[in-house]
């Protein structure tokens, strides 16, 4: 196991595929041919989607493992923790773009946030395309490859759209569940708590503390998490914090104490008590769990 998790900030990663500071596509195979070590756990600072066309074995983020499958594709969002390990030859396609790729071009600078696989939850973020959409997904890919070899003024322009062109064909193939249905002041409400979450977990870590910036009382945040997410708002505080907890877990450069005090608990056994309540394991038995693996 590496000391620490390495995280990638170029999109290209020194590919000789199309690549630019902000944005990579390439075929999956000869990409992994050239980057074998981004099997290894590791990070990156940017979007990155796979869809695999072929090939078996496993995939984790986030520690959820998922079953690699012909026509899945898996959308990861900066920061989250993945590596796979093939039984058999993979090949696909992979996408990376930086947080900035669509800003410029959208009118709402939180467009993205609209689909629910890119909320940095592992298990939102796999999405298992019908045989009767692989063949237009896969068209999608083909012209997302060949749209670079037209040099023309529009071209990123016109990557912007077919990756939003990809993005709805596949938001429209997850069934309609209560964290991806249409807008309505509630379902805001609990984007605007998750994202705000997302953002100061450490600091913030009670739920009257993000009902006060969302302008409504605890009870009504809790009563929409319930009602929403199916889980209290103390809850969705708590997950996030456990995963922060568990990737710089490991990272074996940091000692408890330091991660308990990146995480701001009070002391080290403060941290203790809360990693155990949630998961069962101290700190130390899980980090010496993930190094046998």
């Amino acid at each position: 196991m590496h000391k620490a998790i390495p995280t990638y900030h170029s999109c290209s990663i020194n590919t000789n595929q199309y690549g630019k500071d902000d944005t990579l596509i390439s075929r999956f195979e000869p990409y992994l041919e050239q980057h074998n070590n981004l099997c290894l756990p590791h990070k990156h600072s940017f979007y990155h989607l796979l869809y695999f066309t072929k090939g078996t074995g496993t995939h984790v983020i986030d520690f959820e493992t998922f079953e690699v499958k012909k026509g899945q594709i898996y959308f990861m969002s900066p920061g989250q923790v993945h590596s796979w390990q093939f039984k058999q030859q993979p090949d696909g396609y992979i996408v990376n773009f930086s947080e900035n790729f669509f800003r410029s071009f959208l009118l709402s600078p939180t467009y993205l946030e609209r689909f629910s696989f890119f909320n940095s939850n592992a298990t939102e973020g796999v999405v298992q395309l019908a045989k009767d959409v692989q063949a237009k997904a896969q068209d999608l890919f083909e012209e997302l490859l060949h749209i670079p070899s037209k040099e023309c003024e529009f071209t990123e322009d016109m990557l912007r759209i077919k990756l939003l062109e990809l993005f709805m064909l596949c938001a429209n193939c997850k069934p309609q569940t209560k964290s991806n249905a249409p807008l309505n002041k509630s379902n805001h409400i609990i984007r605007e708590f998750k994202l705000l979450v997302d953002e100061r977990y450490i600091q913030l870590h009670l739920p009257k503390q993000y009902a006060e910036l969302l302008y409504i009382t605890p009870n009504n945040l809790n009563m929409l998490c319930k009602q929403l997410l199916g889980k209290p708002a103390g809850e969705v505080i708590r997950d996030r914090l456990l995963l922060e907890a568990k990737r710089l877990l490991v990272n074996v450069d940091m000692g408890i104490a330091e991660i308990a005090y990146k995480l701001s608990f009070t002391d080290h056994a403060h941290f203790t008590k809360f990693f155990k309540k949630e998961t069962g394991e101290t700190p130390d038995e899980f980090r010496k769990r993930q190094m046998t693996k």
